[in-house]
C-alpha cells in the first residue's frame, strides 16, 4: 500500500484529525460499511503505532481472513475509505469558515421561503463578516456572496425599491481587483526568479480604472496597487514608500500567511537593489525586518530562517545599530533551527565584535566554532583574513590566505561563490604588493576591484585602498 493515494493522505492528518476521522467511520450517517471501518483502524495503528505500511495482502487478510486475496475487492474497500476521509476533510474545512456556513444556511431557508428565518441567518452571518479584522479579497468576496442573497430574498419577496444593485456592483468591483493586483505580484515576483513572461490581461484599463475611481482609499486594492509599481513602475522608489507605509498601517487587514508574502515583497525589492550596489532602501529594510520579526510574520511555526537571521545581523552591522544587533542576537537565536543555532550564534557574535573593533574576541569566537555549513565556513574566513590585515599582522595573514585558497580548491564550492572568494584573496594579496606611494598602481587595481563582477568583500577592499 506504500504510495497510495491512502496511505498518502492518512500520514498527512495531525492527531485533531485522526480523533475526527475515528469518530465519522463509525458512525452510520457517513459509513455503513464494517470492512471500511476495519481498514481504517488497521492502518491507524500500522501508521501511527507500529510505524509500518502493510502491503495490500496483509490488510485483505485482516480484514477478510483466509479468503484468497481479490484484488479488486481491496481496491473498492480503498476507495471508499479516501472517499471518506477526503469528504470528512472537506466538510472539516467547510464548517471552519463560519461566514460562508451562515451565507450558506441564509439560502437554504430563502429556497425554503422561510423569510423570517432568513433574517434571523442573515443578520447572524452579516454580524460574523463585520466581526472579521481581516478586510482583504476574501473578505470582499464574502461580503459580495452575502449581499448577493440579499438580493435574491429582496427579489423574491418583490421589493424592488430595496435591491441593493449598486452595492453587489461596488463590492464585486473590490473583490475581483485586490484579487487581480494580487494575483499580478506574485505572478511578477515569480517572472523575476524564473525568468517566465506572462500576460496580464486587462491589467493597464483596471489600473486607469483603480485611479479614476480613486479605489486606492480600500487597503486590500492600495497595499497591491503600490507594490505592482514598486516591482516594475518607473516610480518604484515612490510607490515603495506608500507600499511599505499601508503594511504596516494595515497589517491588521490581512491574515498572517498573506501578510507575510506581503513583507516579503518588500524585502526583496530592497534586497535586489542592495545587491545591485546601492545603499537607498537598507534603512528600510532593517525596518521591514524589525516589524515583521516583532510581530511574528517572519516566523515560520515559531522559527526563524537562518537566511533571515545573518540578513537581520549585516543591516544592523551596516546603519551601525550595535545595541540592536546584540539585543537581536539575544532575542532570536532561540528560535532558530537547533542544527543552525549554535554557529550562526557564534558566527553573528563575531561579525559584532568585528565590526565594534574587538578583534581579539571576534577572533577567540571564530578560531572555536565548528562550522560544518560550508558557506558559513568561508565567511568566518573571510572575516579573520579582515582582522589579520587590519591588525597588521601580515605573516599570519599570508599563511591564512594560502590556507584559504587550499580549502576552496579542496571543497566543491558552488558556482560563482568560488570565484568570489579567490577574488578576495587575489585582491587582498595585490593591496599588500602594492608599493606605498604607488598612486597609479593604487588606481589601476581600484578599477580591477569595481569591475569584477564576483567579489565577496568589494567594499571593504576599496575601503582599504582609500586608507592605504
Amino acid at each position: 500500500m506504500k504510495n497510495t493515494l491512502l496511505v498518502d493522505l492518512m500520514l498527512s492528518l495531525d492527531n485533531k484529525e485522526r480523533r475526527m476521522l475515528t469518530k465519522v467511520v463509525r458512525s452510520p450517517f457517513f459509513n455503513r460499511r464494517a470492512e471500511v471501518t476495519k481498514l481504517y483502524d488497521y492502518l491507524d495503528e500500522c501508521l501511527w503505532q507500529s510505524n509500518v505500511i502493510p502491503s495490500k495482502e496483509q490488510a485483505f487478510r485482516k480484514l477478510f481472513g483466509p479468503e484468497p486475496y481479490a484484488d479488486n475487492r481491496m481496491r473498492v474497500c480503498m476507495s471508499y475509505l479516501l472517499k471518506l476521509i477526503e469528504q470528512a476533510l472537506i466538510q472539516q474545512s467547510f464548517f471552519a469558515d463560519e461566514t460562508t456556513v451562515r451565507t450558506r444556511l441564509t439560502q437554504i431557508y430563502r429556497q425554503r421561503q422561510l423569510y423570517k428565518q432568513f433574517e434571523r441567518a442573515y443578520r447572524s452571518a452579516e454580524s460574523v463578516l463585520h466581526s472579521n479584522p481581516h478586510h482583504n479579497a476574501e473578505y470582499y468576496e464574502k461580503s459580495y456572496q452575502l449581499q448577493l442573497e440579499q438580493y435574491n430574498y429582496q427579489a423574491s419577496r418583490k421589493r424592488v425599491n430595496a435591491l441593493n444593485l449598486q452595492e453587489i456592483s461596488n463590492t464585486l468591483d473590490i473583490a475581483y481587483l485586490s484579487q487581480k493586483l494580487r494575483q499580478t505580484c506574485y505572478a511578477i515576483s515569480h517572472q523575476a526568479v524564473y525568468n517566465t513572461e506572462y500576460d496580464f490581461g486587462m491589467l493597464p484599463e483596471l489600473l486607469k480604472y483603480v485611479e479614476r475611481k480613486t479605489l486606492t482609499a480600500v487597503p486590500a486594492i492600495a497595499v497591491y496597487y503600490h507594490c505592482y509599481f514598486t516591482l516594475r513602475g518607473p516610480d518604484a522608489a515612490q510607490h515603495f514608500a506608500s507600499f511599505k507605509q499601508l503594511i504596516f498601517d494595515y497589517d491588521g487587514n490581512f491574515p498572517d500567511g498573506e501578510i507575510r508574502d506581503l513583507y516579503l515583497f518588500a524585502i526583496n525589492f530592497c534586497l535586489r537593489d542592495y545587491n545591485e550596489g546601492s545603499k537607498a532602501y537598507v534603512t528600510d529594510l532593517l525596518d521591514l525586518y524589525r516589524n515583521g520579526l516583532e510581530k511574528g510574520y517572519l516566523l515560520t511555526e515559531g522559527q526563524l530562517s537562518r537566511f533571515t537571521y545573518q540578513n537581520v545581523v549585516t543591516l544592523g552591522l551596516i546603519v551601525k545599530e550595535y545595541d540592536w544587533v546584540a539585543y537581536f542576537l539575544d532575542t532570536y537565536t532561540r528560535k532558530l533551527e537547533p542544527a543552525f543555532r549554535e554557529s550562526m550564534h557564534s558566527f553573528c557574535l563575531a561579525r559584532l565584535a568585528y565590526s565594534q573593533k574587538n578583534y581579539d574576541h571576534a577572533l577567540g569566537l571564530l578560531q572555536q566554532a565548528n562550522y560544518k555549513d560550508l558557506l558559513l565556513n568561508l565567511s568566518a574566513k573571510t572575516v579573520m583574513l579582515k582582522i589579520f590585515f587590519e591588525l597588521n599582522h601580515f605573516d599570519l595573514l599570508e599563511a591564512h590566505l594560502e590556507a584559504m585558497r587550499a580549502f576552496l580548491r579542496r571543497k566543491k564550492v558552488m558556482g560563482y561563490h568560488k570565484e568570489n572568494y579567490l577574488n578576495t584573496i587575489k585582491m587582498t594579496r595585490k593591496i599588500l604588493e602594492l608599493p606605498l606611494f604607488d598612486k597609479e598602481g593604487k588606481e589601476k587595481l581600484r578599477q580591477e576591484v569595481e569591475a569584477a563582477k564576483y567579489i565577496a568583500e568589494r567594499e571593504w577592499l576599496l575601503s582599504q585602498l582609500s586608507s592605504a
